[in-house]
């Protein structure tokens, strides 16, 4: 199989957007390419003595509405393409709940299941040097993303306080609580899938808790989204998965249960007592009224599009459908919430968190909670109405909403000089 484009995948659904909305093509064009690529090569000394090279990018998408936003991933398939990609999604992530940033996204190229705790500090701390030139609390604000944590945040905000000689609070966000993290941000993107999860079962008329949920992916955003979804609405999780396969029990699975084996059990759920194994392609099939891909990108595609039965998909991963399967999933009439929608409470919750560093001043959880809800259900509320109005799917809608908002900034900016 040909090698599937991320970016080009983006810039699909971007023309889609465009088209239907009329966007002038000179501003198209602009809105579709991005601001700045840093590619960086850098030297991390490893534990036995010898000198490694590593690969690692940062782009930097839009800032005509603010400073870049976007997470820093480590996986030895990040290419700069990926990290294009994810930075232009954010940029639409950021526009369609209204929060004054643009979008950013970085990766270096590494397993770091490989190195040590010594030697990904090493990387960390290096990597977060390298890139320097590009970022600033009022420049570019990176954050988790797949396989970094709260701990390699603090690194990066020592390493960047270290450089400058002074403590810089807003630089990342994502941190722990004690040095400048906010309450609620470890289950931010998890609740923001919970909260348009909750705004689409009323849109389509379903009962929360008599609907069959399945969750692929079991990270952070997986486990938070299925608990609160599970705790908060009354909806059953039926089956879950993550890397090591999946779980199935069509009586409801007790999420805390299995994230308790979880974190007994090396990270992963398999071998689950109290439920039959299911691959990730059997759980994608189920017939369940919400499935919530919260893996990786392209996990639906044209090879396994026609197996999928949900009434509803709720994108907690970044881009897990490509643009065919999409098309064929809209003609079989399933409500698909797009990603950068629903999973935009981490971002959300981050602006909060870099709002609270900047003033040295910090809310409490039911604060933070309170304020997501509020900005997810409007954002869900805006683009619903712009579906309406143009005829179109959610996700076109979702990209007309954001790309109106940007582009309307670019137009009153102006094109400088």
């Amino acid at each position: 199989m040909a090698e599937i484009s991320l970016f080009e995948n983006a810039l699909k659904q971007f023309r889609k957007a465009a088209k239907v909305m009329e966007l002038d093509p000179c501003l198209a064009d602009v809105l579709m390419h991005p601001k700045r690529e840093l590619t960086v090569n850098f030297p991390v000394r490893m534990d036995d003595g010898s000198v490694k090279v590593f690969t690692g990018h940062r782009v930097q998408h839009n800032i005509a509405r603010g400073p870049a936003k976007g997470g820093i991933r480590y996986h030895p398939n990040v290419t700069l393409d990926e990290v294009k990609a994810l930075a232009f999604w954010m940029t639409w992530k950021c526009a369609v709940v209204g929060i004054p940033y643009g979008g950013g996204k970085g990766g270096v190229e590494v397993d770091p299941a490989e190195l040590s705790a010594a030697e990904l500090e090493r990387l960390s701390r290096r990597f977060f040097s390298e890139i320097q030139v590009i970022i600033g609390e009022d420049k570019d604000i990176p954050a988790p993303d797949v396989n970094t944590n709260a701990q390699i945040m603090s690194w990066f905000m020592d390493t960047y306080s270290m450089n400058v000689g002074h403590s810089v609070l807003g630089i990342v966000t994502g941190k722990p609580m004690d040095i400048g993290g906010s309450a609620g941000r470890p289950e931010a993107t998890g609740r923001g899938v919970r909260v348009v999860t909750e705004e689409a079962i009323n849109y389509k008329g379903l009962d929360a808790e008599s609907s069959t949920v399945a969750v692929q992916g079991f990270g952070n955003v997986g486990s938070f989204a299925a608990k609160l979804i599970q705790d908060e609405l009354g909806a059953k999780i039926v089956a879950l998965s993550d890397v090591s396969g999946g779980i199935y029990n069509p009586d409801g699975l007790d999420i805390d249960e299995v994230i308790a084996y979880r974190d007994q059990n090396n990270g992963v759920i398999k071998g689950y007592p109290n439920a039959t194994t299911i691959t990730n392609e059997e759980l994608l099939a189920l017939d369940v009224d919400i499935l919530i891909p919260a893996a990786l990108e392209n996990a639906i595609t044209m090879e396994n599009v026609d197996n999928v039965k949900a009434k509803i998909i709720v994108e907690g991963a970044n881009g897990p459908i490509t643009p065919e399967a999409e098309e064929v999933l809209l003609k079989k009439d399933i409500f698909i919430v797009p990603d950068f929608l629903a999973n935009a409470g981490g971002v959300t919750v981050s602006y909060f968190e870099w709002v609270q560093g900047l003033q040295w001043y910090f809310w409490d959880i039911e604060d933070v909670r309170k304020a997501l809800h509020k900005i997810m259900r409007q954002a869900f509320g805006s683009v619903v109405n712009t579906m309406h109005k143009y005829n179109t799917d959610m996700r076109t809608a979702a990209y007309i909403v954001a790309i109106d908002r940007v582009a309307t900034a670019t137009k009153l900016r102006g094109i400088y000089p």
